[in-house]
């Protein structure tokens, strides 16, 4: 057989390119910038700066409150909502994860949106329905969502689907052989949980409540929309009003270091803390998960559940149908109130809309494509070791979870708002933002599908004269399909839904839809971000359906 012409090498190191691009420019760039001066000198006036001064330390405190108390709220309310589902005969529990995974794919800033409507002080409709059931005057308050605990409930209500997963997943890997031993040796439920079903999940928990705390550390939409209204900034916010006129890009970027170190120091964290203290299952033909029986109880355990699940997914969706098609928030959807009105100022008078869509559905499609290539390409080298370096490129392609979508936001205005590079004001800085952000979680979903193809096929075909690149797209690549199309609609949808970065990079040529639904907030148009809000859910909606109808597993996780 004719030995094709082999373009692996040359190939591969173009790959170590793009990822440094990707990752090491913008960051180097950002490092670099936060320790100069405006005059172009080596200086350390911005770290004085951002640790001196009230304006700056105030927000990394907030901060900090808030992620603490999102973490312990997600711990609180997903770890036992996680072993209802999991570990118990509680009727309806498939429709329970059903409609968790949905509140994981609503946009955290379209929720803080929907909120609004509920829970402003003043035309929130649950405070005014509070104040006519009970006849109070307009002063009175049930809950106001521009406050401190309003940011922390709602962050909370888009963060604890994270720790639900990894939780219920756990107890679902739990075996009921080491339960019925523990029955059988005459301890009770609580002290079989306790001691059994705590300990093996207990990894599960950490993680989980580490991410939740990083979500919350380092969102942008929900504190913008409601915390800035309520007179308080947190780091994301007030990186963001640096970048306003007059823009103070030195200060920006030395206020996004501690983003950027906390989360990497947190990772690590948790590597450490789960080396430490592991607990693994021993053996082989492990029974299935044994259902605790509730007994009466598993009917308020379902309304306690669904409850929990009003606050993300029923009264947010709610009010989003309600206000697209009523003129008003306050008016009720009815025959004589329903209208068209908001559905056709969106899609027949509102200039931006069809260019949002046009440039949102080119950059979705764009990433998901050049996206899933890369990560396949990168998890190729990395899973069967194809070139020297490989580790270096493994780490370079697992970066990007450490750095929030807001900082690579600044650092790839920094790097590409000037020559020789300048991309600013195009396409192409928001497709290197979604790219990198979404590279990590495609990367190691094909880095454990490798594991799972044994490369003898490859040797077999190099053996007959195929290059490394042939036999990857000829062979494994198909064997490969389900979780070449699940990474390829996972960045499509998070793509959609991104806020963090494209609130930085956008301008009024390069407009996405996330981005128009912001703004449209600053102006009250709540009719508008309904329509929009629901348009970006059912394509959303449709594209997790046809990847659940051809059992594709969709990870959902995102920044926004």
């Amino acid at each position: 057989m004719t030995r094709k012409l082999d373009l692996s090498t040359p190939l591969f190191a173009a790959i170590a390119v793009i990822l440094s691009v990707l990752v090491v420019l913008p960051i180097g760039y950002l490092v670099q910038r936060a320790f100069t001066s405006d005059a172009g000198a080596a200086s350390l006036v911005n770290i004085i700066r951002l640790v001196t001064e009230p304006a700056m330390v105030k927000p990394f405190l907030v901060t900090f409150l808030i992620a603490v108390c999102v973490a312990a709220a997600c711990c609180i309310v997903a770890a036992p909502l996680g072993w209802l589902v999991a570990r118990t005969n509680m009727p309806g529990r498939r429709i329970v994860r059903t409609l968790v995974m949905a509140s994981f794919v609503t946009p955290p800033f379209l929720g803080a949106v929907a909120w609004e409507m509920l829970a402003a002080p003043n035309s929130g409709l649950l405070n005014e329905w509070f104040r006519a059931l009970f006849r109070l005057g307009p002063s009175a308050v049930l809950f106001n969502i521009y406050s401190l605990p309003g940011v922390i409930f709602v962050i909370a209500c888009y963060t604890f689907p994270y720790v639900f997963v990894l939780v219920a997943n756990a107890l679902d890997r739990i075996p009921g052989d080491l339960e019925d031993a523990s029955a059988m040796f005459g301890a009770g439920t609580f002290a079989t949980v306790r001691r059994i079903t705590l300990p093996l999940v207990m990894p599960a928990i950490i993680a989980g409540v580490l991410v939740a705390f990083l979500q919350a550390m380092t969102l942008f939409g929900s504190p913008a929309i409601l915390a800035m209204p309520a007179g308080f900034h947190t780091m994301t916010t007030k990186i963001w009003s640096l970048l306003e006129y007059p823009p103070q890009l030195g200060l920006a970027a030395a206020a996004s270091l501690p983003l950027l170190i906390i989360t990497i120091a947190l990772m690590r964290l948790q590597r450490w803390m789960l080396g430490r203290r592991t607990y693994a299952i021993v053996g082989s033909r492990l029974g299935a998960p044994r259902l605790v029986q509730l007994g009466p109880w598993k009917w308020p355990a379902l309304v306690l559940c669904l409850a929990v699940l009003c606050n993300p997914i029923f009264l947010p969706y709610g009010v989003l149908f309600k206000t697209a098609f009523t003129h008003t928030v306050g008016e009720s959807l009815t025959f004589s109130t329903f209208t068209l009105h908001n559905v056709g100022f969106v899609f027949l008078d509102f200039s931006q809309t069809q260019a949002a869509l046009r440039n949102t559905f080119i950059l979705c499609l764009m990433a998901a494509t050049l996206g899933t290539l890369l990560a396949l390409l990168v998890g190729y080298v990395t899973a069967r070791e194809a070139v020297f370096g490989h580790r270096v490129l493994c780490f370079l392609a697992t970066a990007p979870i450490a750095i929030p979508g807001l900082v690579l936001g600044v650092g790839l205005f920094l790097a590409y708002a000037r020559p020789p590079f300048t991309l600013y004001g195009t396409l192409w800085i928001l497709l290197l933002a979604y790219i990198t952000i979404e590279l990590p979680s495609a990367f190691q979903q094909f880095s454990a599908a490798f594991k799972g193809v044994h490369p003898e096929l490859e040797e077999a075909a190099r053996i007959l004269g195929a290059t490394r690149l042939y036999a990857l797209f000829s062979i494994t690549a198909p064997l490969l399909r389900s979780a070449v199309i699940a990474a390829w609609c996972f960045i499509f949808i998070d793509t959609m839904r991104e806020l963090s970065a494209a609130i930085i990079l956008v301008t009024a040529n390069t407009i996405v839809l996330s981005v128009v639904i912001y703004d449209l907030n600053e102006t009250n148009a709540l009719g508008a971000i309904a329509v929009l809000g629901l348009t970006m859910m059912t394509l959303t909606f449709v594209v997790v359906s046809v990847a659940n109808r051809l059992r594709f597993g969709i990870p959902a996780a995102g920044r926004s």
